[in-house]
């Protein structure tokens, strides 16, 4: 036997105890996720029970049935005999670590310390398996090829003059539906006759009403008449019981969603705290010519890859947030007036554990205060982000960056226990706010040189966008 051969039956030795070690944690994993379930649905039974209870813990474990839910589904899919890369399986794992963390984080702000036994054991197991996928590097597939999606370029070409929607959503009666839920709910009552992906065009007019696609509610193509035309709005909060999670005036699990041309707020204002507009799940997630507006929380990326193009966000406080792989391009993004006593922080990234993939990019956008702000934003402080974990990682890239930010740029959570882990970094930033020469010097944080060190933080680089994005036809840089 040759050196050569030796060396590569050693390899696929090695492949193959690889592979067994990651499907024996995800399994483990699957396993302590079925018994979360089961944790969850006895505490909420109990609390139907006892009418001492908060009603507010009910909707944080009402957040965990959800989450856990998902994450079953997620897992189960890694353990089938499917096609997904390395780098798919460390998104997936990812996602199923950030609402596992989400549940548990939901259930503390309420004051719910009974936990699940296996809580800790399960965000070990994650992190084991992430441990793993990371360790045998990227790209690598198992399974037969996917096939490319049959509706290339046609979040950009749709037409709602010439182009045919499976749903049309109107206020005054023209269209099949006249609410957005009313529309999902025929979407799940299509069954076999359902095309690859659904259009669901919405007349101009606001709509006032919660709407949630759920995990199984994917390829949606939502379509609007244009920013601030076709508005999606609601005011939960978490000031009024809403847990964070809970407080989104729209929130999509289901894979594959892409959105044009529509407002989604949350009007509770500062005052009310936590009120998301938004809240994403959906991997390979697609927003164009969108925009999300609200003031603490706006926009929760909640995980998976995400892909902003000339989008507007507004907000006050973390209104940025989550722990999805999101990259935003020429993107505007408007800082609001905080209550008195209160900082802006643009961005709150929610990366817990050194081996996940995601991270928040901000690349050839610009950074402004809203119209409200603009007399006023000298007297307040503006940052470009805190650390909401302890890996948290945000870059901002070739962004104009208006004088209301901070000449620190970033900002502590409670504490300094991040600030040698986390990741931030700038390169080539402009505009009044763009100097780094000011900046923190925290040993997480980092002034990028080069192309070469900028490289990992594209669109192709970070989620390989170039690979997903081109089916949507939206415009997009996939380097630097």
């Amino acid at each position: 036997m040759t050196t050569f051969l030796l060396l590569l039956l050693l390899a696929a030795a090695a492949s193959t105890t690889l592979a067994l070690q990651e499907m024996e944690a995800i399994e483990a994993a699957r396993r302590l996720t079925l018994d979360s379930k089961s944790w969850v649905q006895f505490y909420a039974t109990k609390l139907l029970r006892d009418s001492d209870q908060n009603v507010q813990v009910g909707v944080a474990l009402s957040d965990c049935a959800r989450f856990y839910d998902e994450n079953e589904y997620m897992l189960g899919t890694l353990l089938a005999e499917g096609d997904y890369t390395s780098d798919d399986a460390r998104t997936w794992l990812s996602g199923v670590l950030a609402n596992h963390r989400t549940c548990l984080d939901g259930l503390g702000e309420r004051g719910f310390g009974q936990w699940f036994a296996g809580a800790k054991n399960l965000t070990l197991l994650l992190g084991e398996a992430l441990a793993l996928y990371n360790a045998k590097g990227r790209g690598q597939r198992r399974g037969v090829p996917r096939r490319a999606n049959q509706n290339s370029g046609f979040l950009t070409s749709w037409n709602p003059s010439t182009s045919r929607a499976n749903f049309i959503v109107a206020k005054d009666g023209s269209g099949t539906h006249n609410t957005i839920k009313d529309a999902v709910v025929a979407v799940a009552g299509m069954g076999k006759m359902r095309s690859q992906r659904v259009i669901i065009y919405v007349k101009a007019g606001v709509y006032n009403e919660k709407v949630e696609l759920d995990k199984h509610t994917t390829n949606i193509m939502l379509v609007g008449d244009g920013i601030d035309r076709t508005i999606v709005t609601g005011n939960r909060n978490y000031v009024d019981g809403a847990s964070t999670t809970n407080s989104a005036t729209f929130g999509v699990s289901g894979n594959g969603f892409w959105a044009r041309d529509i407002t989604f707020e949350n009007t509770a204002g500062p005052q009310k705290h936590q009120a998301v507009a938004l809240r994403v799940s959906s991997d390979h997630a697609v927003f164009y010519r969108c925009s999300f507006k609200g003031y603490q929380d706006t926009l929760f990326v909640l995980s998976q890859r995400q892909f902003y193009r000339d989008c507007h966000i507004y907000g006050t406080i973390d209104f940025i947030f989550g722990n999805a792989q999101v990259v935003f391009q020429n993107c505007d993004i408007f800082v609001r007036r905080p209550m008195g006593h209160q900082s802006n922080m643009i961005t709150a990234q929610g990366r817990e554990i050194a081996d996940e993939n995601t991270g928040i990019l901000i690349q050839e956008s610009r950074v402004r205060p809203a119209l409200e702000f603009v007399a006023v934003k000298n007297s307040f402080r503006s940052y470009l982000g805190r650390p909401w974990k302890k890996y948290s990682r945000t870059v901002f890239m070739k962004t104009d960056l208006d004088g209301l930010i901070d000449p620190r740029g970033w900002i502590e959570w409670d504490d300094e226990s991040a600030l040698s882990t986390l990741f931030y970094a700038e390169y080539m930033n402009t505009g009044a706010g763009g100097s780094t020469a000011g900046r923190v010097r925290w040993p997480g944080y980092h002034v990028l040189r080069s192309t070469q060190e900028a490289s990992p933080f594209t669109v192709e680089g970070f989620m390989q966008g170039n690979l997903w994005i081109p089916q949507t036809g939206v415009p997009f840089n996939q380097g630097i």
